[in-house]
């Protein structure tokens, strides 16, 4: 058994972007330790009232991520315990507690805290753009490079260090099908721009775990627009959206050609 440790920004990050590989990894008989820097204070609210949610929102969303962990195989959930900063360029970036504002060298310490203890095979964050920008997700990015760092110079080392991406080529097509559709995704102040395709190194089909995939997003309550595309979206072109993972092995050796199917390919 080997154990595979995710680094996410926000509840729901993890089955959107990570949650085939996780699920992948349980019905292989392997550990899945998700650690989660925020409770999301900050996202938007859908399907519940806002006044009487807002205040209480983390709580909210901590008890949604636990029952989507459930469906996902998660043996382990930790929080790194900092408040969501908001989109980039919000005023709640500035807040003190929020994960944007942490010393990197507090964040990476908490987060060294729990490698420590799993000593993982296989860790998992994004890319350093944070795929969308987003600054909880860059910080998650550097945290886990800061913590990897760290317990390395301990003589404590993973296997394989992998960022999730999107490729540009697969952004291109999404949206060119999402048109044939006559689906309009909306931005919100995302921008996607995706990694030149040649840099992924690691390709996972879960195609046959999406409809459990998509029941984790799910479990997100609050965060599901009725109306949005990840509800509202034809079968097919969810699978296609999402039935297969992609990953950039930045720390380690490739375990079978590239691209390899699996995280754990060599471990």
């Amino acid at each position: 058994m080997a154990t595979l440790l995710l680094v996410h920004a926000h509840p729901d990050d993890e089955a959107i972007s990570t949650g085939g590989v996780m699920l992948r990894a349980h019905l292989d008989g392997h550990r899945v330790v998700l650690v989660t820097s925020t409770r999301g204070e900050e996202g938007e609210i859908h399907n519940m009232d806002e006044a009487s949610v807002r205040p209480r929102l983390g709580d909210v969303r901590t008890e949604e991520l636990r029952h989507a962990c459930e469906i996902l195989g998660v043996d382990r959930l930790e929080f790194l315990g900092y408040r969501d900063s908001g989109m980039a360029g919000e005023p709640t970036n500035e807040n003190p507690r929020s994960f944007h504002m942490a010393p990197l060298h507090e964040a990476a310490a908490r987060l060294a805290v729990i490698l420590r203890e799993e000593r993982p095979d296989v860790v998992v964050t994004y890319t350093s753009d944070g795929i969308y920008g987003h600054p909880d997700h860059i910080k998650a990015h550097h945290t886990t490079v800061a913590a990897l760092d760290l317990i390395e110079q301990e003589g404590v080392r993973s296997a394989k260090l992998y960022m999730s991406a999107v490729p540009r080529g697969l952004l291109q097509q999404w949206m060119e099908r999402a048109r044939e559709a006559g689906i309009e995704l909306p931005t919100g102040g995302i921008q996607i721009l995706g990694i030149p395709d040649e840099e992924i190194t690691t390709v996972v089909d879960v195609s046959d775990l999406v409809d459990r995939k998509r029941a984790a997003f799910a479990a997100h309550v609050s965060q599901n627009d009725p109306n949005g595309p990840l509800q509202t979206m034809q079968e097919q072109i969810f699978v296609a959206a999402f039935g297969t993972e992609r990953f950039v092995l930045a720390r380690g050796s490739l375990g079978d050609e590239r691209p390899e199917t699996s995280l754990f390919s060599g471990v």
